[in-house]
């Protein structure tokens, strides 16, 4: 039986080649995977390796970074690392040599003014030389370090972006003004910011504390130990030295360097999930190919199964026989897919060094555990989807199947089969339609199941599906192809069971890709009509990393010509009958004119007498009405009350609660500020943006961005990710079109007296064709047909959870794109079918009609 299985293998290999490229798929993007996320664990390790290398202990202003959200603002503490500490420090018996380090975030312009790399990897730090003028850390390249507030040095790397040689003159600036210096030199680095390809430029000390923190202030210092001092003993000392204030952290490089590695395997362990995720739906897809390649060809071997089972053979051993082609089959694919990964690990790799230059990369990681993981999926993925098929052929009987070409199911079996479909897709559609009536969050536990659920029993439907909906499209096939066209149909719901197995796998990506793009345009749309609707503003100003400006923008934006009114938009955490909130803050002159805000009670003067406006929300949740008075803790011990002025509806843009400016600024005198609004005189024009840049000192850290801007980027966001989504869904759909290709092909083989004698009655080579052709058309469109209604399906169910964090949000169907999913499905089925059509045209006519 073991020779009889692997002479099976090679008699029918053309038969089982896509079977077998399915699976070569399926695991090479397993492989690929795996390879590709060790790989660039590996990388970002080596990248970070020398980062700590002359650091035994670090001490960090934890509130001296840059800040980006009003809850940290409100944290911020007054205890600050000075020249004091340092010395204090430095006198620790166990401490070699202290060095107080500035940091802070600081973009560099090209000579067109535009930022040089992307601002969250944007650094400047302080050039701290010892008596010799150099800095070990920065070596020099080519001249010498900053001494003074016009002077900088630029990385290499950033140096040759920017055009720039020693001794030109550099723009560079945080989150205010502009600073012009003479470029003093250009120094090489094992920094990782300049290895991920960020930008790193050099002060001399007094100039980075005055633009990046504040006068005589450090971000960290970082502590030598002596020969036979041990980091943790240094760490002891300094611990012992310093206050237990929360906003001052000492940690040792060993334990930095730890931390980093460990967020550096959390980062390659999240790509590699979601990767293999993709993977997943791949072999998913090639289990309903692997399965219907093994039915059909247990179904046309019937007569040899079942001479095997009269000349002494078991069930167990017919079975045993169908999993051996499996496992040989499994075995040969997997690794083949193995070495297929490597090619496509290494190509991941090139792609994101291709998207962002200074990506870190490193040799291919191979481990052992890629190697059995690929392996044994492959194998196991081919034999579990064969064990049905198998199981099946010990059940043909020895002398009943003797004259069987094929056994088609019994009505009894699909009776089953539809009942067990239609719970559980009725299960499902009851749980998603509940989860997505809650509206939030708490919704999407049930509707993941319920999705789970209704797709799997919509698989199960698919044959109960497909006679009635192919049916349909029968006389439209016939008034349009003829005698071709009929007969595809007939084909096409001859077989239900291969029909669903075979449209199953498109069904499978079409619906992820629909949901995609459906959420995908709802998401827009209720970003586009909150902009639309809510701001009358012409444009928007703010930190292209998302940082607070500083608080010397906005005056400079009221003054430009062509503003007829700003306000600066601020943010404060602050606690409202106990909880913490964060509240906008507007100028109340000015508010009316920039933004459009729809009361249900109150009214958005009473913000100008320093009462709180609410939205729906925050005011059931509160349980306050206009008038009512809540207690508000102002951060740090301050405490008061505010009185609600008036309740709004949901608004992206003002966020949860609005009050004025000038009541923030009573209690927190530098408060977040998220950006400026500005009103032209003349509207919208480019004269106004013009002005607001040039108020703005140019800074190329700082956007003036119109409403359409704000449309632009975030479609383009929208974009990018549905974008990355259809790539990695790209593998899926491959393997759908195998499938395709191989049912029809093996149908072709199992017609063939069929075709034989259509051709002997008078169907010509090109109606065999059209036929075939036809017959894929209807199956791949049927597939992705039901795909589409899924995924729409559950786009809306899941846009039902996210209507409390994005109010507005509605279901958009975007009719173009789905139509040109079912074209492109059509196209698939026609380009699968090449093959198949051509092959069966070129049949013999009488060898054909004597097949047994």
């Amino acid at each position: 039986m073991y020779r009889t299985a692997l002479r099976n293998v090679l008699a029918h290999k053309g038969r089982l080649l896509m079977t077998a490229l399915a699976v070569m798929l399926g695991t090479a993007f397993v492989a690929g995977t795996m390879v590709f996320s060790d790989t660039f664990g590996k990388a970002m390790r080596e990248n970070n390796s020398t980062s700590y290398s002359d650091v035994s202990v670090q001490v960090v202003d934890t509130a001296s970074g840059a800040t980006t959200t009003a809850e940290e603002k409100s944290e911020k503490s007054t205890v600050t690392l000075t020249d004091a500490t340092v010395q204090q420090l430095a006198a620790l018996p166990g401490t070699a040599g202290a060095r107080g380090v500035v940091s802070g975030f600081t973009g560099v312009a090209d000579k067109s003014g535009g930022l040089i790399g992307q601002p969250w990897t944007a650094r400047g730090v302080n050039f701290a030389p010892g008596p010799d003028g150099k800095d070990a850390r920065y070596p020099m390249a080519e001249g010498q370090g900053p001494k003074n507030g016009k002077e900088i040095a630029l990385d290499r790397r950033t140096a040759e972006k920017g055009g720039y040689k020693v001794g030109d003159t550099v723009r560079v600036g945080s989150n205010g003004p502009v600073l012009e210096a003479r470029l003093t030199g250009v120094f090489t680095t094992d920094d990782p910011v300049v290895n991920s390809g960020g930008t790193l430029t050099l002060f001399d000390r007094a100039t980075a504390q005055q633009l990046l923190l504040e006068p005589g202030r450090y971000s960290s210092i970082v502590l030598t130990a002596k020969p036979g001092t041990s980091q943790d003993a240094l760490l002891s000392e300094v611990n012992q030295k310093l206050r237990p204030e929360q906003q001052i952290e000492a940690r040792t490089g060993a334990d930095l360097k730890a931390e980093d590695e460990r967020l550096i395997e959390q980062s390659s362990k999240s790509i590699r999930t979601m990767l293999l995720a993709f993977a997943a739906i791949s072999l998913f897809v090639g289990i309903f190919i692997i399965a219907n390649t093994f039915t059909m060809l247990v179904a046309q071997r019937t007569k040899e199964l079942a001479l095997l089972r009269a000349i002494g053979a078991s069930r167990k051993q017919v079975t045993r026989s169908v999993l051996i082609e499996a496992l040989a089959i499994g075995t040969v694919s997997a690794a083949a897919g193995l070495v297929a990964g490597l090619g496509i690990g290494a190509g991941m790799q090139s792609l994101i060094a291709s998207l962002d230059d200074g990506m870190p990369t490193a040799s291919l990681v191979v481990k052992p555990m890629t190697v059995a993981v690929t392996l044994v999926v492959g194998v196991l993925v081919t034999v579990l989807s064969a064990l049905l098929p198998a199981v099946r052929a010990a059940r043909i009987a020895p002398v009943a199947a003797m004259s069987s070409g094929d056994q088609p199911a019994s009505q009894k079996s699909l009776m089953v089969r539809n009942a067990i479909g239609s719970l559980l897709a009725a299960a499902g559609i009851a749980l998603v339609a509940f989860g997505a009536s809650k509206g939030n969050s708490d919704g999407r536990t049930p509707v993941a199941l319920g999705a789970l659920l209704a797709i799997l029993g919509v698989f199960v439907l698919l044959p109960l599906l497909s006679r009635p909906v192919i049916a349909l499209v029968g006389p439209v096939l016939g008034r349009l192809f003829g005698t071709p066209g009929k007969l595809a149909r007939q084909n096409a719901v001859r077989n239900p069971r291969r029909t669903a197995a075979t449209a199953a796998a498109l069904t499978i990506g079409l619906t992820l890709v629909s949901g995609l793009t459906v959420i995908g345009a709802s998401v827009a749309d209720a970003v586009d009509r909150t902009v639309t609707s809510s701001l009358k503003a012409d444009f928007l100003v703010g930190a292209a990393n998302n940082m607070s400006l500083s608080d010397q923008v906005p005056a400079s934006i009221a003054k430009a010509p062509g503003v007829a009114a700003s306000s600066p938009q601020t943010m404060v955490s602050w606690k409202l009958n106990g909880d913490s909130r964060t509240i906008t803050g507007l100028n109340a002159d000015s508010m009316d004119k920039l933004l459009t805000v729809k009361m249900t009670s109150g009214s958005t003067a009473s913000v100008g007498q320093g009462r709180l406006l609410v939205d729906e929300d925050l005011a059931k949740s509160l349980g306050a009405t206009t008038g009512s008075t809540v207690e508000v803790g102002f951060g740090k011990e301050a405490k008061g009350a505010l009185t609600i002025g008036g309740v709004y509806e949901k608004n992206e843009l003002l966020g949860k609660a609005v009050v004025a400016n000038a009541e923030i600024l009573k209690h927190d005198p530098q408060p977040y500020l998220a950006g400026v609004l500005v009103k032209g005189t003349d509207g919208e024009s480019p004269a106004l943006k013009k002005a607001l840049t040039d108020a703005t000192g140019a800074n190329p850290v700082i956007e003036v961005k119109s409403r359409q801007d704000l449309r632009d980027r975030f479609s383009q966001t929208i974009t990018f990710a549905l974008n990355l989504m259809y790539g990695l869904l790209a593998m899926s759909v491959i393997v759908a079109v195998l499938g395709v290709i191989n049912t029809l092909a093996m149908s072709v083989f199992e017609r063939k007296r069929e075709i034989g004698m259509l051709r002997a009655i008078g169907l010509d080579r090109s109606g065999i064709k059209r036929m075939v052709r036809l017959e894929s058309v209807v199956i791949s469109v049927f597939g992705a047909g039901v795909g589409v209604l899924l995924g729409c399906f559950m786009a809306w169910a899941i846009n039902g959870t996210l209507e409390s964090e994005l109010p507005g949000l509605a279901t958009v169907l975007p009719f173009g794109q789905l139509l040109l999913f079912l074209a492109l499905a059509g196209l698939v089925g026609l380009v699968a079918a090449f093959w198949p059509a051509r092959r069966a045209s070129k049949l013999d006519i009488l060898a054909s009609i004597k097949t047994d």
